[in-house]
């Protein structure tokens, strides 16, 4: 029970304890309550001050970006328009020292004299009755473009032009003669050139003709019972012309020399060459080994025919046939002595025969 008294005079003494707290708190909150009511109040002013406050700091934010805009519009423009002007001196300048330079007039007088106060005189080429007319840019400037153009197409006037001409037309003359000189001297070297052609191709073809006969008798006597003739390419341009072989020899029938053997092929080449030297007659001959590819017996025959040639003619024939040496007239060679050294040696078979 003391223990109970004891709980219930603490739990009084609490619950005093606790109005006493209640009734502070009560005061405490109705003291706090206008402050509160004025903080509401104030905060909600702050935030409508706030929210104004917020508009208009866009509001200048827009302004100013609007503004940056329109600088930077102005300042590229103010840059066009330096650089216009700049253009525009320059193009001044430069029109000036052309007034200068091609017409000697400078500025102040280019524009008293011919400038857009003054009316336009007419062409000089134009009728009696046009007369001056006020200064139109655009007609003005269509006139100056088609005077350029005109003066473009009729290029620097040169004032040494007539004495240029004189020159040229001294020289043309020159020319001119030498021309005729060189049309001339042309038909004079061409007449020549077909004389001398003509001179040529009677020429060769009297050689021509004098060969053929020759060749074919020549022909007949290296080869018996054979036959053989000479044939032109083209008959009708002896400028031009080649000479064709026709060779056969006895018992065949052959279309080409290179399918005669080679001994015939010697002596048909030296058909040719004896036909020719029978033509056309030298003083002497030189033949070096011509019989080597012959037999005994196609030798005999070309021996009647260099016995025959030199009736007229001198023979120089280096030969090793000893059927050959018998009929020369003189040998003359190498043989080698009895202590083994070489001596040219010389002998005459025959005595000359006088003329």
């Amino acid at each position: 029970r003391a223990a109970l008294a004891a709980r219930a005079e603490r739990r009084a003494a609490a619950a005093s304890a606790a109005a006493e707290v209640a009734d502070t708190a009560a005061r405490a909150v109705a003291v706090a309550e206008p402050s509160l009511t004025e903080a509401a109040e104030r905060r909600d002013r702050a935030a409508e001050l706030r929210a104004a406050g917020e508009g208009d700091l866009l509001a200048v934010r827009t302004e100013v970006r609007t503004l940056a805009e329109e600088h930077d519009v102005l300042r590229d423009a103010a840059a066009r328009d330096e650089v216009a002007r700049t253009e525009h001196r320059l193009r001044v300048e430069a029109l000036e020292q052309r007034a200068a330079e091609e017409h000697g007039v400078d500025a102040d007088t280019l524009l008293a004299e011919y400038g857009p106060h003054l009316e336009v005189p007419p062409d000089a080429d134009a009728a009696d009755d046009v007369r001056a007319v006020p200064y139109d840019r655009e007609v003005q400037t269509r006139r100056a473009a088609q005077a350029e153009r005109q003066l473009t197409q009729l290029g620097r006037v040169n004032p040494l032009a007539l004495e240029e001409f004189s020159a040229m037309e001294e020289r043309h003359a020159f020319l001119a003669g030498q021309l005729e000189d060189l049309t001339r001297t042309r038909r004079e070297l061409l007449g020549i050139v077909r004389e001398v052609d003509a001179h040529i191709e009677e020429v060769f073809r009297a050689a021509y003709e004098d060969t053929a006969r020759e060749f074919e008798d020549v022909f007949a006597t290296l080869f018996p019972g054979g036959s053989g003739h000479l044939e032109l390419t083209e008959p009708d341009d002896l400028m031009a012309t080649g000479i064709e072989v026709h060779a056969r020899p006895a018992g065949k029938k052959v279309s080409r020399l290179s399918l005669l053997s080679g001994g015939e092929r010697s002596l048909a080449a030296i058909a040719l060459l004896v036909a020719i030297f029978r033509a056309r007659p030298s003083p002497f001959y030189v033949f070096d080994e011509i019989e080597a590819a012959l037999d005994d017996r196609n030798l005999q025959r070309l021996l009647q025919c260099l016995d025959a040639l030199r009736e007229r003619s001198q023979l120089i024939v280096i030969t090793h046939q000893k059927r050959t040496m018998e009929i020369a007239d003189a040998l003359y060679g190498v043989s080698m002595r009895g202590d083994g050294i070489s001596a040219v040696i010389s002998q005459r078979l025959r005595e000359p025969t006088p003329a």
